[in-house]
């Protein structure tokens, strides 16, 4: 039974989180390096309550966007949550073993060892988008490395905050895990964290890593960007506008990794119109639909109405994707839309979109399309769509981005043994799987020294003995 002290609703803001820090960082002196079992104790605890809870968080999820289907919500954060604990869990035992190092040859005798250790206490700065894989993700790797967290939600997830600090709460002591609501993101960011991890806007990223920087708080950043797709001529169409849609639609668009814009040879974009045109009308017969997610507030919803009244203005071709409403500000909802006869001076192609709305780029050589994408900050997702072996390697080659996707979009970010991170503009650092657990921990090199080491032949005086020696390590 956990019989730590947990903040009240009115213990909340600055004062609890300075105070929560200073109990988990007395802890971490107290104890600073949990045990293997203590890690999967914990890594457990966070799996049961995800699985005995999970109608209240879709609940508490959908309550928050106004409406979200309770199957998105298992599918792309109970379900990937949970098969990353799982994952994290099977592989911790080999991951927290000290890696035996070799020794130069001219200390023979001495030993070396690089040990894992935790950092100690990591903060975790969450978004509203993916409020549960986006807090969970980042506990995951951080609880593994053996390390105490505090987790700030955003202001938009006010119901799921107040359930998850709950029964983070009954099932956690306050020194190992809590959720701090009622402060904000300055406040959090500034204080004296060993790692914080933040997912969200460049724009805050940037006061985050300032922030932190005051303290010398080493920061991961999950940023964005405008993740490109190009579909390539070998590709088939109809194949390719299901899979980008299935990304472009789910949750509405409002995911980091999101089909942002797309790049398709000037002679296949008609075609391309009618298969999306016939593909979403299955699976969203209207705007109403249940299983459309809604905008999650008003000025989010306002500013992608104003994004395509903006392309309109400027000569674009909106196509709705679903008939009747295009959208209703009763439910926040915005019907899919493709934007044809894009240019760089509309909304669509400056800004991260973060809607339903997929701007439609022509090129005429590969070429031209890859270097409109490097002439760009480098984007968190890049996806390509050829079967060309060539043709993936030389995208691969010829570009800079956080993570790839070959055919598919997204779902390099539910594969557990491998790193999610941006790069540039999107980002900095990994987490999720070995890179996660590196992340949050200090490789910490440990030298032993010989009993007798011939190193103190190098001793001062110095005299001919050094100089011979000299000649002989340095080969001349």
């Amino acid at each position: 039974m956990n019989t730590a002290i947990h903040a009240s609703p009115a213990d909340c803001g600055e004062a609890a989180a300075l105070r929560i820090l200073s109990l988990q960082r007395a802890a971490q002196r107290e104890q600073p390096i949990a045990t293997l079992q203590e890690r999967r104790q914990h890594l457990r605890r966070l799996e049961r309550l995800l699985l005995d809870n999970r109608d209240a968080i879709c609940a508490a999820i959908n309550a928050d966007f106004g409406n979200r289907a309770h199957q998105e919500t298992l599918l792309l954060e109970l379900f990937l949550s949970v098969d990353g604990i799982r994952d994290c869990h099977r592989r911790l035992a080999r991951w927290i073993r000290p890696q035996r190092r070799k020794g130069s040859l001219w200390f023979a005798g001495a030993r070396n060892r690089v040990i894992p250790q935790p950092k100690g206490v990591v903060g975790v700065i969450a978004p509203w988008n993916y409020p549960l894989f986006l807090v969970m993700g980042p506990l995951t790797s951080a609880l593994a490395a053996g390390n105490r967290c505090m987790v700030k939600m955003a202001a938009n997830s006010q119901h799921l905050c107040a359930l998850l600090q709950r029964l983070v709460a009954r099932d956690f002591a306050e020194h190992t895990l809590a959720i701090v609501p009622n402060v904000s993101g300055a406040v959090f960011s500034s204080l004296p964290f060993d790692h914080l991890i933040f997912t969200g806007s460049a724009a805050t990223g940037r006061q985050v890593m300032k922030a932190a920087a005051a303290n010398l708080t080493p920061v991961t950043l999950e940023l964005g960007g405008k993740s490109p797709v190009i579909v390539a001529d070998d590709f088939d169409l109809k194949t390719a506008a299901a899979r980008i849609l299935q990304m472009k639609t789910v949750n509405a668009g409002q995911t980091c990794v999101a089909p942002d814009y797309l790049l398709i040879h000037e002679s296949r974009v008609e075609a391309f119109v009618e298969h999306c045109k016939a593909i979403v009308p299955k699976r969203y017969p209207a705007l109403g639909a249940r299983d459309y997610t809604a905008i999650v507030d008003r000025p989010a919803f306002e500013r992608l109405l104003g994004c395509l009244e903006d392309a309109r203005d400027k000569g674009g071709r909106v196509v709705p994707l679903l008939p009747g409403l295009r959208s209703d500000a009763a439910t926040r909802k915005i019907a899919p839309v493709l934007v044809l006869d894009v240019h760089d001076s509309m909304q669509v192609m400056r800004e991260e979109i973060f809607g339903p709305i997929l701007p439609v780029k022509t090129y005429r050589s590969l070429d031209e399309a890859l270097d409109y994408i490097n002439e760009r900050d480098h984007p968190l997702a890049l996806y390509l769509f050829s079967h060309r072996r060539a043709v993936q390697a030389r995208v691969i080659a010829a570009t800079r981005s956080g993570g790839v996707a070959l055919n598919d979009c997204g779902l390099h970010v539910a594969q557990h043994d491998l790193p999610f991170g941006g790069v540039g503009a999107s980002g900095m650092g990994h987490y999720h799987g070995y890179e996660g657990f590196l992340e949050f921990s200090k490789q910490r090199p440990v030298f032993q020294q010989f009993a007798w080491p011939a190193f103190r032949l190098l001793y001062p005086p110095y005299g001919k003995t050094f100089e011979r020696l000299m000649r002989l390590m340095l080969g001349r």
